[in-house]
């Protein structure tokens, strides 16, 4: 599992976080068992204290850390601001689809494993839709039997930090279809994606996003709402732990290799 803002930490994660080292640097990775003997892998995005703004987090290290532990699907949460006027505040959105033409990282490099002409494990992920339907499934029943009904389906929209976005950004985000907004998922969508990793998100509304409304949010109503949001996921990744075992979860499209 991998949290983001307002949500440093899970209920039932007791230990401190392990360093787990990767080509691509450290990542902080907690580890506690859950009901029905699920044993559940934890990553902070932004750390406790938020020490890392979304241009500092490891995209990298952090998923290849997932996957060297042996992970089996990875869940990802987000608080976000809200494109599509139709999504209400306080409200959860499983998301099918993703809009991140630029496909880099924070520090201008591609978002990809694939860094190293020769690397046997090189190739072309292809897909119809980045995240993967199994997990997706599982979120949107444990939202349910949380009593916590989400959107079925929605665009995710990455967009750099650590700024907000103007208006006119905005707007074109939404003539592309984009339902809502955040900082740190793309990355992780698409290197989950590489590392054969089924991967879903599910993002909470704070806000809407520059321009949607006459009347902007005010920050007052934005920090309340991601203070709620940290209990939601609670529920939600709780729900999720205990519909997993027995689950078979696949990750999407395939990796075209040119070897092996």
């Amino acid at each position: 599992m991998i949290t983001g803002t307002g949500t440093y930490a899970l209920d039932q994660a007791g230990e401190e976080p392990e360093i787990v080292s990767t080509r691509w640097g450290d990542a902080l990775v907690s580890r506690a068992d859950a009901t029905d003997g699920v044993e559940v892998l934890h990553i902070s995005r932004h750390e406790v204290g938020h020490q890392r703004l979304a241009n500092h987090v490891r995209h990298q290290a952090n998923i290849a850390a997932l996957r060297d532990l042996g992970a089996d699907c990875v869940i990802g949460v987000t608080v976000c601001g809200a494109v599509a006027r139709s999504v209400p505040l306080g409200s959860l959105v499983v998301f099918d689809d993703l809009h991140f033409l630029v496909n880099r990282l924070a520090d201008g490099s591609l978002c990809t494993f694939y860094d190293a002409p020769g690397d046997p494990m090189r190739g072309h992920w292809i897909y119809e839709g980045p995240f993967s339907e199994d997990v997706r499934r599982v979120l949107l029943d444990a939202c349910v039997a949380a009593g916590l009904p989400a959107r079925d389906g929605g665009v995710y929209g990455h967009v750099d930090g650590p700024r907000f976005n103007t208006r006119a950004e905005i707007r074109s985000l939404a003539m592309a279809g984009v339902t809502a907004v955040s900082q740190t998922a793309g990355p992780e969508t698409v290197l989950a994606g590489e590392a054969e990793l089924p991967y879903a998100l599910v993002g909470y509304a704070t806000d809407y996003a520059n321009g949607v409304k006459e009347e902007a949010t005010p920050v007052e109503e934005l920090l309340r709402l991601i203070g709620e949001s940290s209990q939601t996921f609670a529920s939600v990744l709780a729900g999720t732990l205990a519909l997993l075992p027995g689950r078979e979860l696949q990750p999407p499209g395939v990796i075209y290799r040119f070897e092996g």
